[in-house]
């Protein structure tokens, strides 16, 4: 028991940290803040029509316009609660807090604000529903890759929102088989199934909360701002731990792999392989392949054995990560019918700068009678945004990689995120965890302050748009991405950026 005491305790991992977490007031308010968006979550204003918990609301006639509308206010005031936390708990502002906040564990703070959505139906998202219908399609032997939940009429396939369930997963071959294995340990219910999707998502929010703060201190950077930033942002919190997104587990593995590359000159090679796991969960993670041996290793010039040098450690590289997933494919004998299903996740409208931009030029071909297909504009723009994505990726894995591998890795993770065709504010994370490892400037922090405020107002603002017009199917996208917008900067502006500015000249002594 000591040493393993020990072991908590050389992490840092202590109860009293909890303690002293929940002493600080902002803490408490980011905790209700996730309370009111778990309550919000059992109400019929986001559960699946065919959830296990309608029954029992509808038995309670606790399922009309009413409830669905406090739902929603639920939701929205835990945003505005959580949001609001997050800002005063900024490393830079002490201000009405008992403890100062060097003096508490993000772990602990991240405990807490997590802890509402552990037993919580999936908030903002129903994709969770969807990784349990497609463990319970290969519990049936039905490829996810060849068929959609549909095709397996029942409980798990009425939780699935209607513009998945006849499309094919697109997610990497583990992921499907630890879908598998959960449905399978929850007794092939569908609704249990659902909550258990949230295990893997933890365990990657995990690697994240662990090992962040300890690569920032390998860069000389703070890890308080990087802990504040990475692994409390809100996006995280109610995406990775409420929305239980596999994405969780695919990030928090990449860090793993970078947090390994920086222990020994040749623990690179392993990191490689994990990437190649944390590839098998989903996709994107195998850029990373690239950064590991330039983290042991920069790119110190363009003599031509050097040059060799870096090609070879990073073809490497790649036959190490390639080789894990090409492994796992196998053992689980799914295959590699994902490559049909990359389009999938742009079935939908979302704030996809390419989609809007080309929704914006179809209308003005379509004023004119200009396309008779009413879809040229959009996909073609979608087009062109994949491939400034790939120019510029691999301009900066020639520039910026060179000596700034993670710089390289975030900025080319949030470049392909913000050029898909499909954009929602989990992608974010994907390059967003390790923004604050970049040492980014301060318009940076801002920027990326206000897009997280964005993002979460525009998903919590059209689904509470969906639920005031749950009888249609009509898009709503462009309406919540406006009214998010003004949300956002009217608070950002007004609220964290008028009370940082005032610190600022409170410290260089400006009584203006």
């Amino acid at each position: 028991m000591s040493g393993a005491g020990n072991v908590w305790q050389e992490l840092g991992l202590h109860w009293s940290s909890v303690r002293d977490a929940w002493a600080v007031r902002n803490v408490r308010r980011g905790f209700h803040g996730t309370l009111l968006i778990a309550l919000g979550s059992l109400t019929p204003a986001y559960l699946p029509r065919s959830s296990a918990l309608m029954g029992p609301l509808r038995a309670a006639h606790l399922t009309g316009a009413p409830f669905r509308l406090l739902g929603t206010v639920a939701v929205l005031a835990g945003l505005a609660l959580l949001v609001d936390a997050w800002f005063r708990l900024r490393p830079s502002n002490d201000e009405g807090t008992p403890v100062a906040w060097r003096d508490l564990k993000h772990w602990a703070v991240l405990g807490i604000w997590g802890a509402p959505f552990l037993l919580a139906p999936p908030v903002f998202s129903h994709d969770a529903y969807s990784y349990a219908a497609q463990g319970w399609m290969v519990h049936n032997g039905t490829n996810p890759y060849q068929a959609g939940p549909g095709t397996l009429p029942g409980g798990f396939a009425d939780q699935v929102a209607w513009v998945w369930r006849f499309t094919p997963a697109p997610y990497g071959p583990l992921s499907l088989q630890i879908q598998h294995g959960l449905v399978h340990l929850a007794g092939y219910d569908p609704f249990i199934s659902s909550l258990l999707m949230r295990v893997p998502a933890l365990l990657g929010v995990v690697l994240i909360g662990l090992l962040v703060p300890r690569i920032a201190v390998r860069l000389g950077i703070d890890p308080a701002q990087a802990a504040w930033f990475a692994t409390l942002s809100p996006v995280l919190v109610i995406d990775f731990i409420g929305g239980a997104h596999n994405d969780a587990l695919m990030v928090g593995l990449v860090v793993l792999a970078l947090w390994l590359a920086y222990q020994g000159k040749w623990s690179w090679l392993a990191s490689a392989v994990i990437v190649g796991v944390a590839a098998a969960i989903k996709q994107p993670a195998i850029l990373a392949a690239y950064a590991l041996p330039l983290i042991a290793r920069p790119w110190v010039g363009w003599h031509g054995r050097e040059v060799l040098t870096v090609v070879a450690r990073a073809v490497a590289s790649f036959a190490l990560a390639l080789g894990a997933f090409a492994a796992i494919t196998a053992m689980t004998g799914l295959g590699y019918g994902w490559l049909n299903a990359v389009g999938v996740p742009g079935l939908v409208v979302t704030v996809s700068p390419s989609t809007i931009i080309g929704q914006g030029l179809q209308f003005v071909l379509n004023l004119f009678g200009l396309d008779s297909t009413g879809r040229m504009a959009v996909r073609t723009v979608r087009q062109i945004g994949l491939g400034v994505s790939s120019i510029g990726i691999a301009a900066m894995a020639l520039t910026i990689a060179r000596r700034r591998p993670i710089t390289f890795l975030s900025w080319s993770y949030l470049l392909f995120a913000l050029a898909s065709p499909a954009l929602h504010s989990w992608y974010v994370l994907w390059g967003g965890v390790l923004l604050p490892l970049t040492k980014p400037s301060n318009k940076m922090v801002r920027a990326a302050v206000w897009a997280t405020v964005i993002l979460l107002s525009y998903a919590a603002i059209n689904l509470a748009w969906r639920n005031s017009v749950s009888a249609t199917q009509g898009n709503n996208g462009a309406l919540a991405l406006g009214v998010a917008a003004v949300a956002g900067y009217a608070w950002q502006v007004h609220t964290h950026d008028r009370s940082t500015e005032a610190r600022r000249r409170h410290r260089r002594g400006d009584k203006k």
